[in-house]
């Protein structure tokens, strides 16, 4: 259940929670990727210190490995990585895009072939209910169809409409206990298709509703479009969920076009390339210029890492390969995403987000390498 406690008079931003049976989730919030049952670099003793309330794992990539059998034995998903709190699903759907290469899209459902071994499976509605029935996440994502950006009008409405259909098929499926079924809303960049995919789940009564088709290689301002067209079709008293975003501003701007719910994989993913995000953008902690500096990641920034080490000893490990390096700047890039959303909703409580959202885009510097990799950023889901 979701509960809208405040909206923000200068923009679509909201103040909520989602209560589950693990846990309640304060909104706006940003959701760690654990693709296959872990945070790359990160234990669960870490993400609750850095306040994670939720994480999101994948059911193509866990019923690939290891696989329901193993899961079912240990119990759940959640007993099975030591994770007693909250746990949103992918349902498999974004591999239709990703995985272009090795799946055929069928009326009823996608044929794949392993990225691992070339073996064939299929996933569909079905399917995937069952998949994350038997994780016993707490949110559920329908089965849908995600197409490239710029697909030709034709292959887009096509899309759309399976999306529809399955969603249908997805939401009489049986579900594990306690656990919520979340719709997505396909339409590229289109507003007519946004509008109608909208205005077709919203009376299933799903128990939230997700932004899909973004993040997938379009340039930014096609990405906000995409979230504009949507959110006024949705209803204000179920949260809102843009899938695989983003950059620190792109959140910052999305939270002020109405949007709850946020995961993304680039935390983890470029600070195994060396790279830290802080409130003024990204640097390289490879860089030279880090060699002899003796002050933290990020000053004022009160993760683990900044509190115990310098960028030196930082450059250092990750000159030398030595795994402590990328941990570290794992364990602040994610602590600085989820700071992030603390402090939106603090001011958003506090009636000052408007102010806050001048400051942070003002002062935050995007990174041209880091935006070209976007369309890669769900690649690890």
């Amino acid at each position: 259940m979701y509960e809208l406690l405040k909206t923000d008079p200068h923009s679509r931003a909201r103040l909520g929670r989602l209560i589950t049976t693990r846990g309640t989730i304060n909104t706006p919030t940003f959701m760690p990727v654990g693709t296959q049952g872990s945070v790359k670099a990160l234990d669960p003793r870490e993400l609750l210190d850095m306040g994670t309330q939720i994480i999101l794992g994948n059911t193509y990539h866990l019923n690939i490995r290891p696989g329901l059998d193993i899961i079912t034995a240990a119990g759940d998903l959640h007993k099975f990585i030591n994770w007693p709190y909250p746990i949103l699903t992918d349902s498999g759907g974004f591999q239709v895009f990703s995985l272009a290469k090795i799946r055929k899209v069928k009326p009823h459902g996608v044929e794949f072939r392993s990225h691992l071994d070339g073996s064939l499976l299929f996933l569909g509605p079905k399917e995937a209910m069952h998949i994350q029935k038997v994780l016993a996440s707490d949110i559920a994502m329908v089965f849908d169809e995600c197409p490239p950006h710029d697909s030709p009008i034709r292959e887009m409405r096509a899309a759309v409409e399976r999306t529809i259909r399955w969603a249908k098929e997805c939401r009489e499926q049986p579900r594990a206990h306690g656990q919520m079924v979340f719709g997505i809303v396909q339409g590229g960049s289109n507003a007519a298709m946004r509008e109608e995919c909208a205005k077709a789940l919203v009376p299933m009564e799903f128990d939230g509703y997700a932004i899909g088709g973004v993040s997938v290689g379009e340039p930014e301002p096609e990405m906000m479009k995409a979230v504009e067209y949507t959110e006024p079709f949705l209803p204000a008293t179920k949260a809102r969920y843009a899938m695989g975003l983003g950059t620190p501003a792109q959140m910052v701007e999305l939270v002020a076009r109405g949007v709850d719910m946020f995961d993304c994989v680039l935390p983890t993913r470029v600070a195994r390339n060396g790279t830290a995000f802080t409130r003024k953008g990204t640097i390289s902690i490879k860089a030279g210029f880090n060699k002899s500096d003796f002050g933290p990641i990020e000053e004022g920034c009160d993760c683990y890492a900044c509190k115990n080490f310098t960028r030196a000893y930082l450059r250092h490990l990750l000159n030398v390969n030595e795994i402590l390096g990328l941990r570290m700047l794992s364990v602040h890039n994610s602590h600085m995403y989820l700071k992030v959303m603390e402090d939106i909703r603090a001011s958003l409580a506090a009636g000052t987000f408007a102010e806050f959202r001048r400051e942070f885009i003002a002062t935050y510097v995007p990174s041209r390498k880091v935006l070209s990799a976007r369309e890669e950023t769900r690649g690890d889901k």
